[in-house]
């Protein structure tokens, strides 16, 4: 006799799959099916019709999944079971789940040849099988990455229903769902291909995702890359300027008005992912204060690095092609000393007395080690950096941080430790928006402490390790380096307790004026405010 475990507070008990469920289970597992025959080199011809009909089974398995599971049911967020699940639970089918995935990111990464890439000939295996579609879009044949990006878009597509589904009766979780998913369908997917159709004997342009932004983008400043933007006129040198702009004017202004959630949960496609295809992981994040502690060293020494590694790899190339470029390497050295100097420095100076004492020395620190390096670069080396290759800088941040981190680790590991383990601990644009977010923005999370249960469903379900309920129970607003704005501690909260705003800097971080039912000055503090 088996028991049916049920916490839920309306006294439904989670059910079992039921025969629609289970049918379309088996319809997307019949379109993966396919796929993996093709990796097995099974040859499907017409194949632009298998994989329509592969790809067609997997997005309808999902999105009939989804209706079979909360069509029927009560508007309000469904996270029934996820505790007693193997799957949500880091249980055996999580770690297998795990396995598949990271295994999946290690062929993608370091053996496309096993997935039927070909560099000198035809394509074979799951490669070929997409190369009519690729050819429709681009006119090239498939490479490992437009497959990647192809099963990518599907899985943000059909769980972008999905989410769309389960958050039905919140608009501000529909809207930000659907932006991710126009952005990564029309600007990182489809646009980027039809681009390459405009490319010629005389007119090239590089593959550029244009939702990426530096540092995500680092390899965009390369030569070969700049090169090509330069030659290809007017429309590449204002694709170079917009990533130029886009970390200097965009970025700085939307992170100002709206926090870090702008691009991390309404715009990236590693954000985009995790919401979506994530999005029943979210409460794995962990969120203990050793947690936050190695959180906030690595992602930092990240950004240092990445830092360190585009400086060098841009003023190699001016260094020694000084005549071709007229950002000399003497100037563009400079240059990042000193903006680098201007940031610190108004930090400083304006913020100084929001950070605690370890930040202020780690900030000291990083600050001088990049002077000292660029310093060093004076020495006249035009291919090194500090005594070391620019390429070798280049060869590991690719290999360390852009294939075993933000790949690999990034979201093969979403059943162990969360949907957000890359955008937690290693991405560096997360840390350089953070660090805006936190000093020089308008966006918080107000709290009514008043009327907080301490139930604890907005700790539990933060993506980001955040405990949300310490703030809600002091009635002290959230402004937190990390937060991604996604929103769901406010939509999981059953009191509306936390709200997310966009209001004037003055006031925002008020932690020594929290707001409790037993304040002696409790309507002194009110009127005030």
């Amino acid at each position: 006799m088996s028991t049916a475990h049920n916490i839920s507070v309306t006294g439904q008990a989670a059910e079992n799959l039921g025969p629609q469920q289970k049918l379309s289970i088996a319809l997307g597992m019949l379109g993966l099916l396919i796929l993996v025959l093709a990796f097995l080199n099974v040859s499907f011809q017409p194949k632009i019709v298998w994989l329509s009909v592969s790809l067609t089974l997997i997005f309808t398995g999902i999105v009939w999944y989804t209706k079979a599971s909360y069509a029927n049911k009560f508007a309000g967020i469904k996270n029934n079971h996820i505790f007693f699940n193997s799957l949500t639970n880091r249980g055996i089918w999580a770690y297998a789940l795990g396995i598949l995935i990271t295994g999946f990111y290690v062929v993608l990464y370091f053996y496309p040849s096993y997935l039927g890439l070909v560099n000198n000939g035809e394509n074979t295996g799951i490669v070929a099988l997409f190369d009519p579609f690729s050819k429709l879009l681009s006119g090239n044949p498939a490479s490992q990455w437009f497959v990647y990006g192809t099963l990518y878009t599907i899985a943000i597509l059909g769980f972008g229903i999905k989410f769309l589904w389960k958050y039905r009766n919140n608009n501000y979780q529909r809207l930000r769902t659907f932006s991710v998913m126009f952005f990564q369908l029309g600007f990182a997917f489809l646009i980027p291909e039809f681009m390459a159709r405009l490319n010629g004997e005389k007119f090239s342009l590089p593959y550029y995702n244009l939702v990426n932004i530096w540092p995500l983008n680092y390899y965009n400043f390369e030569q070969y890359r700049v090169d090509d933007f330069i030659s290809a006129g007017t429309i590449g040198v204002s694709l170079l300027i917009f990533g130029i702009a886009s970390i200097f004017i965009i970025t700085p202004i939307l992170t100002y008005k709206y926090g870090k959630r702008w691009y991390c949960s309404w715009v990236c496609g590693c954000g985009g992912l995790a919401e979506t295809a994530g999005d029943s992981f979210r409460h794995l994040s962990n969120k203990s204060t050793s947690a936050w502690k190695l959180e906030r060293w690595m992602i930092h020494l990240v950004t240092v690095f990445v830092v360190i590694m585009t400086t060098a790899v841009i003023s190699t190339y001016l260094g020694y092609d000084a005549e071709k470029y007229w950002l000399t390497k003497d100037v563009f050295l400079i240059g990042v000393g000193l903006v680098l100097t201007i940031v610190v420095g108004l930090t400083f100076i304006f913020k100084r007395h929001e950070f605690k004492k370890d930040a202020k020395y780690a900030g000291i620190g990083f600050f001088l080690i990049i002077l000292a390096l660029i310093g060093l670069h004076f020495s006249g080396n035009t291919q090194q950096f500090a005594f070391v290759e620019a390429e070798t800088l280049r060869s590991s941040y690719g290999f360390l941080i852009g294939s075993i981190f933000s790949g690999v680790v990034g979201t093969g590991f979403y059943p162990i430790f969360g949907n957000r383990v890359w955008c937690r601990f290693g991405c560096p644009m997360a840390a350089i928006l953070g660090f805006q977010q936190r000093l020089f923005s308008k966006f918080r999370i107000t709290t009514n402490g008043g009327q907080c249960i301490s139930c604890g469903n907005c700790s539990t379900y933060c993506e980001m390790g955040i405990d949300v309920r310490a703030y809600a129970q002091k009635g002290e607003n959230i402004v937190r380096s990390s937060c991604v704005g996604c929103g769901i501690c406010a939509s999981v909260c059953p009191r509306g307790v936390l709200k997310l705003e966009n209001d004037s800097p003055q006031g925002r971080i008020n932690s020594k004026e929290i707001l409790l039912g037993n304040d002696v000055d409790l309507m002194n503090y009110v009127n005030k405010n």
